[in-house]
Parts: C-alpha cells; structure tokens; sequence
C-alpha cells in the first residue's frame, strides 16, 4: 500500500510503498483510510519536537487523525465489524492500568499512539483496536469528521472542562479561530450559554467564528487586550481557551484574565512567563488540556451526528501531502486540511 512516511527529521515526507497491516492479536482493527487529518503536529514532528518523546525509529508513516472503513477485525472484536464507518481515537490503550478502568484512558500507562510513536494513517490503511474505534453515524463520512478525531477531540476535551464552571453571563476568550479554534466555539455554544468572544489575527478567522456562532469577534492587532477589557469593564473574562500558545497568545491571554479566572493551555510552543505572586495574588488557574478520552470522542460524535459541530476542511489526495503541510504552514487552511487515500 502507499504510505506517507516520515525518513529524516529537518527533511521533507516522502511516499512510500509498504506492507499492508495484518491482523495479529484477538483485539486488532484493520481500517480502510477514508480520511487523515493534517495537523500542525505533524509539522512539530517534521522539524523533530517530538523525536526524544517518542523514540519512534525511522522511517515510519505519520498521521494520527484517522477515520475509515473497518477492513478485517481479530476473533475477539464484538463492538464494530467488516464495512462499518469509524473514527479512530488517536491512542491504543491497555484497558487494564488504573486510568483506563477509570475512564481517563488518555493517560494510559502502557498506549501507544499511532502516528506519533507508530505507524500513522497516512496510508491507505492503519491498524488500532476495538478499543480505539467509534461508529459514527451513516450520515457522516470519514473524510468529513477525520480531523475530529484529534482536533476535534482536543478541542471537545477543553471546551467541555471549561464549561463545567461557565455559567450563564460569564465570558469565555477563544484565542485562534483555526483548525482547533473554530470546533471549540460550536462545542462550547452547545454546551454553555456563556458569551464568547473570539480572537484571532487573521480577519478570515474572526469571520468563520462570527459565522460559526462567536458573540464577538475580535482581531489581534495591537488593541485585541484592552478590546476584550473594554468588554468587561475592565475586569477581564472569567475563562481564556487559548488555542495557539505561542507568538505572545498566552501573554495576552493572562492580560485578559480576570481574578479567580481559569487559563486553559491547549497550544503549545512558547513558555509561560508569569510572577508566582501574580498567580497567588489574583489566584488564576493554569489548566493544561491534552487529548480526551474514547468517552468524549464518542459524545463529541454525537453532537457531529446532530449537525451542532461541523468541521471546515480543504481536501487533498494522499500524494498531495506536500502542498497541504505547505498549506497549513503558511496559514492557508481555514479549518483543516483532510488527505482522501
């Protein structure tokens, strides 16, 4: 089969030709790509972020947000079976340490993560397990819900926890409009009533979100923080969602925090830069945001399903790889780039 293949790290991706994954334990899925997303991570990885966290060997085939066909199943596989659509969460977990019986199977001890420390999806096939697969509805196709299989879920994961304590009348900061950006704003309008104010410096971006269901959206421009003050009367938000993390994002995140309020982290890519007395005396929250759970992935399909979360993609063919990581990297994509194997 035709894999994309990560070889060097500081070098571009190649295709490459390569087995098709077998079934080899009881528990194994074999999915037929119908659709991989193309993230910003995969550009991390390119430039080698991520090589001495996830000790992969090279070379080995990228892509972490994946939805397809189920092709073959091991004997032991009751939950989806030959010709169902699925959406693969992004890790394969054990389901036996202490976080997989308590449902937080994101911080499995033993997962492994496909596309980040083995054979990723794109590819015309990729190999999980029952585990990791999620039915979605037959009136969504892989190509169109791919990227909410990472994406997606990262953004469910913190828009869900940031709407456990918004309330009605409170004020939520997005900051970034894009690929995680825009799926966070419909998941927090159909899970809170808090007023949500967009920021993004790209006017395309504050536009989407306005369209996608923002309160206000506000361009970065220089006067983004006393806006979003100037709309508080000066006290800031109660919560930030802050979606890029880097290029002075978390800075002016804080600067628009009130007190007592919660900084959710999902971007990464600069450090925070903060007085410790600052953070007691005004007792803000730092709330890291990784990857959700099969749980969420399955309640966030749910809201696909009801047509209250749709992904915004620009398609590309497997060998088009190429010009959709230009695309992303040079802030083409508004929403996400899917490639269709």
């Amino acid at each position: 089969m035709k894999a994309v293949q990560v070889t060097g790290y500081g070098e571009k991706l190649r295709m490459a030709e390569v087995p098709v994954p077998d079934v080899t334990g009881p528990h194994d899925v074999i999915v037929r790509v119908g659709g991989a997303g193309v993230c910003r991570t995969d550009i991390h990885i390119l430039e080698g972020q991520w090589a001495e966290k996830s000790g992969v060997a090279l070379p080995y085939t990228i892509g972490h947000e994946n939805a397809g066909w189920v092709h073959a199943t091991g004997s032991a596989v009751t939950n989806v079976a030959e010709g169902d659509k699925v959406i693969v969460h992004p890790l394969i977990t054990c389901g036996l340490c202490h976080a997989c019986r308590s449902g937080d199977d994101v911080h499995c001890q033993q997962s492994s993560f496909p596309g980040i420390d083995t054979a990723g999806g794109y590819a015309e096939y990729l190999k999980t397990s029952a585990r990791s697969v999620v039915r979605i509805d037959e009136s969504l196709e892989p190509s169109d819900v791919a990227a909410l299989a990472d994406a997606g879920l990262t953004a469910y994961h913190a828009a869900a926890k940031a709407a456990r304590t918004l309330r009605p009348g409170h004020r939520c900061v997005v900051i970034g409009a894009g690929g995680l950006g825009h799926i966070g704003i419909q998941v927090l309008k159909a899970l809170t009533a808090a007023e949500l104010v967009v920021v993004d410096r790209n006017p395309e971006a504050v536009k989407l979100a306005a369209d996608i269901g923002a309160d206000h959206g506000i361009i970065a421009d220089g006067s983004h923080v006393e806006e979003v003050l100037d709309l508080t009367g000066g006290h800031g938000v109660e919560t930030v969602i802050d979606f890029v993390g880097e290029g002075g994002a978390t800075a002016d995140g804080i600067g628009m925090l009130r007190r007592a309020g919660d900084y959710h982290v999902v971007g990464y890519g600069e450090n925070l830069d903060l007085p410790t007395i600052d953070i007691i005396s005004s007792e803000i929250n730092f709330i890291g945001n990784l990857v959700g759970s099969y749980n969420d992935l399955c309640e966030l399909m749910t809201l696909a399903a009801q047509g209250q979360v749709r992904l915004h993609t620009t398609k590309y063919p497997l060998d088009g790889f190429q010009n959709a990581l230009d695309d992303l990297d040079f802030g083409r994509i508004r929403g996400r780039a899917i490639l269709t194997p």
